[in-house]
């Protein structure tokens, strides 16, 4: 299955089937019911890695408010849950929000990697 890539007027969503690794750039500024379109594009990457390895990169991801970063956490969740795909995921310490924010996803899936450079 080929994954859509996802434009809005300040965010791009796209994955790099070659690397299996989903990128997310510019800023997140959505209700949670618009977080739907997103939230389905995560879960069909899961489905797409099944079995491998899935790197989230969010190094241009500048602004994510409280429920986009809530999607990431049922992202972390589903992936747990799945049990058989590992996680990594990429982040800039330039970027505040990530910092603070990223650091949480271990907590919803503890065998994620964190990279935050």
């Amino acid at each position: 299955m080929e994954l859509s890539e996802i434009n809005g007027p300040k965010h791009r969503l796209w994955f790099d089937s070659k690397r299996a690794t989903i990128h997310i750039e510019g800023s997140l500024r959505l209700s949670s019911d618009q977080y739907k379109p997103i939230a389905d594009f995560l879960n069909q990457a899961i489905e797409t890695c099944a079995g491998a390895s899935l790197t989230l990169n969010l190094c241009d991801l500048e602004f994510l408010n409280s429920s986009g970063i809530n999607t990431l956490y049922k992202f972390a969740i589903a992936l747990r849950k799945r049990g058989d795909t590992a996680l990594e995921v990429r982040g800039s310490n330039a970027i505040s929000w990530q910092t603070k924010s990223l650091s949480n996803l271990k907590r919803f899936f503890p065998a994620a990697t964190l990279t935050i450079t």
